[in-house]
């Protein structure tokens, strides 16, 4: 489990065929969990300056992969006891997104994601949402595309700097609209204000 806040970026050393190797300040371990750039991927490999991982072909079929290279962000998994921050992230990215538009407000920025419409139920206005790892607000929702506030200094100090119109991204919705959904889903009979309480209740 991850809270999508970023705890470095790091560089890529090298990604051939399956391994992605990454040159980072952050001392992982064997069999490590890190989210890179969303993505909750095992350490296979420790080095003196980084680590690397294995990516599936269904990991690399999955992801934007375009953006495992130059610099990514990196995630720790969350340790029994650690501080939460951000919201709930599981690191299992669902959609790739496009960047549709950055609007520069002067003291915020605007930006629009186009996904596939079958992912929207799971996007809830003012909800959160993870993009590339980045836990972020929803500002509102369209038919396939979604906006996202952004402060400066998140722009600054994440991947949003380099991301462009067109620029792909991971997203990964909102856990528990996920779970909601997918027991409504199989519910032979509507759900009543009760079974709601007791379904949230559980997370």
């Amino acid at each position: 489990m991850f809270t999508g806040l970023i705890r470095e970026i790091a560089n890529v050393q090298s990604f051939s065929g399956s391994t992605l190797t990454i040159r980072a300040k952050h001392k992982a371990k064997l069999g490590d969990s890190i989210a890179i750039n969303g993505a909750c991927l095992t350490v296979i490999k420790v080095s003196g300056n980084g680590f690397s991982v294995e990516l599936s072909p269904e990991s690399q079929k999955l992801l934007a992969i375009e953006n495992y290279k130059n610099e990514v962000h990196i995630e720790p998994a969350m340790m029994m006891g650690d501080r939460f921050e951000g919201h709930v992230v599981q690191g299992h990215v669902d959609a790739i997104g496009t960047i549709k538009e950055i609007k520069n407000n002067g003291n915020s920025f605007d930006v629009f994601i186009e996904v596939d419409a079958k992912f929207i139920p799971y996007i809830v206005p003012k909800g959160s949402i993870t993009i590339d790892g980045v836990s972020l607000t929803v500002n509102d929702v369209r038919t396939n595309s979604f906006r996202l506030t952004i402060i400066p200094h998140t722009m600054k100090e994440t991947l949003f700097k380099n991301y462009r119109k067109g620029s792909k991204v991971n997203v990964e919705t909102d856990m528990f609209a996920r779970y909601v959904s997918h027991i409504i889903s199989h519910q032979k009979n509507a759900l009543s204000w009760d079974d709601i309480d007791s379904i949230s209740a559980r997370y």
